[in-house]
């Protein structure tokens, strides 16, 4: 199944403005959806191409790179091989999971300076360095960060009209209405409980239950930490990838390593962390120390936390112990009736949204005065020259303390103020209310 996505335009862009002088990388966790949006996009924009899946390509097709310096040659035995005939100007030739083969990235720069073809590349855990380490990484290739479904994707796919008509009713600045706010947000907890990754959207429109469909998430989470092993045998990969929800359960400043581990952090566990968040599984956000000046100049590389890639994969992580109860977990969730304050599963969601734009995340804390506590705001967003403070709450508004201070902290550069939660919009203290699903709106504003 072919699901409507966001990226397909950005390749469109690339191969109006870009193609002839640059590949195109797309970045991104496994089953995310890269080899399917890039197939079809490669079927419906030229008259021809050649798709190399290097998970499951002949030897015949692998051999064809062992000699790039005679490229007529070279496309003449590619051609054989595939059994595809290419159309000089008008064909584009996919390396599909190139991580497995990296002699192709290599090529890259001789095949785009030739001009003959376009090229798209797509990738998993892509930048560890024992898949790049003996090669040359070519300058004559863009990225292209791919993110599970957001929220409007995801209507998309369902062929609902949430995302839209709410996005009409956040432009009035009025409320959405007690009776239709609840409604949305059941709509919205859906698209938690499910996630955004192709697969598992596949499985509910389907008719699965949430039982049946947090087993199709599983299987992606076990693919995940098979990746993770061959990376890291010791198995302190995956245990830093588990221990991402209990850590934002514990409302942590931070992220502990040794409290993943379970021992205390070594030489190498700041390597580990970084393979982690370059496998695109997991988004890190960073403390800010003085969003005054910049939040990128002062971010702290020893303070930061750690959220998955996709909030329907989270709900599975949390409940991965019991396996059993799925089906009355998620009937709890959808109708907000666990029992667990789950402010952590929906700052999870907040920070998949806002990374899902593109984003870097960042949060701030600050030491209440004469208390070991300390005042936390859970998101800072650029607004031009000035920010966006975000906070994050599972039900009610409460009493926002940390937002009061902040503003009062930082007059002179937030721009707006906001708290997220399940309850209608309204504006109190120069702070403005909105229910979580309406969050795409104020970051494209």
């Amino acid at each position: 199944m072919y699901f409507k996505r966001k990226a397909y335009d950005s390749l469109l862009k690339w191969k109006k403005e870009d193609a002839d002088s640059y590949s195109i990388l797309l970045e991104g966790p496994r089953r995310v959806g890269k080899s399917t949006i890039v197939e079809r996009f490669a079927r419906n924009e030229y008259a021809a191409s050649i798709i190399i899946d290097f998970a499951s390509t002949s030897d015949a097709i692998k051999a064809c790179f062992d000699d790039i310096h005679d490229l007529d040659m070279f496309f003449l035995r590619l051609q054989a091989a595939s059994g595809q005939t290419l159309v000089k100007g008008d064909s584009v030739i996919v390396f599909d999971e190139i991580q497995l083969f990296p002699k192709a990235r290599q090529a890259i720069k001789y095949l785009v300076k030739d001009g003959r073809y376009h090229y798209i590349e797509t990738g998993s855990l892509i930048s560890i360095k024992k898949n790049v380490k003996d090669i040359l990484i070519p300058s004559e290739e863009l990225k292209l960060k791919i993110y599970p479904m957001d929220f409007e994707e995801f209507c998309w796919a369902i062929d609902s009209n949430v995302f839209d008509l709410s996005k009409k009713v956040f432009e009035t600045g009025k409320q959405v209405g007690q009776e239709i706010n609840r409604k949305w947000m059941r709509d919205f907890r859906i698209y938690m409980s499910v996630g955004g990754m192709p697969q598992a959207v596949e499985a509910y429109l389907a008719g699965k239950n949430m039982a049946e469909i947090d087993k199709v998430k599983r299987t992606i989470i076990d693919l995940y930490e098979d990746d993770f092993k061959k990376i890291d045998s010791s198995g302190r990969l995956s245990a830093l990838y588990r221990s991402i929800p209990a850590q934002l359960s514990k409302d942590y400043k931070r992220f502990i390593i040794s409290e993943a581990t379970g021992k205390r952090k070594g030489p190498g566990d700041d390597e580990l962390l970084f393979d982690l968040v370059d496998s695109r599984t997991v988004q890190i956000a960073y403390n800010t120390t003085d969003p005054v000046v910049s939040l990128a100049l002062t971010k702290s590389l020893d303070s930061y936390k750690l959220y998955l890639a996709d909030t329907g994969l989270f709900i599975t992580l949390m409940f991965i112990d019991r396996p059993e109860v799925a089906n009355e977990i998620y009937t709890k969730l959808l109708s907000d009736k666990l029992p667990a304050n789950l402010g952590y599963l929906y700052e999870n969601a907040v920070a998949q949204m806002i990374a899902s734009t593109g984003q870097e995340l960042y949060y701030h804390t600050w030491n209440k005065e004469g208390s070991s506590h300390y005042y936390e705001i859970d998101f800072l967003v650029p607004a031009g020259s000035k920010i966006n403070a975000i906070e994050v709450k599972s039900s009610g508004t409460g009493k926002h303390e940390s937002m009061k201070k902040f503003i009062a902290k930082y007059r002179q550069v937030v721009s707006k103020a906001y708290i997220l939660s399940q309850k209608d919009i309204m504006k109190k203290d120069n702070i403005s209310f909105l229910p979580i699903y309406m969050l795409n709106f104020v970051l494209n504003e």
